[in-house]
């Protein structure tokens, strides 16, 4: 099933349209694969959100990771 991409103005209500595709796409199981498997426990425990207050907060754990990663990388 190819997935979809729908790009909508800020503040704009979905269709009945929408809505009905959402509610039917509810009645269907999960369906996992070599491209989607499913996530174990410990895999799930491992994400993190990524969402920042401002670009400078984002800047600034990019530039912290990338530090942390030259200093433990193998030579």
């Amino acid at each position: 099933m190819a997935s979809e991409i729908y790009r909508r103005p800020v503040g704009t209500g979905l269709t009945p349209e929408e809505l009905a595709m959402l509610e039917e796409a509810e009645k269907h199981p999960l369906e996992y694969d070599e491209d989607s498997p499913k996530l174990t426990p410990e895999q799930l425990t491992q994400f993190r959100p990524v969402h920042f207050a401002t670009m400078e907060e984002r800047l600034h754990v990019i530039k912290r990771n990338n530090a942390v990663q030259k200093a433990t990388a193998v030579v």
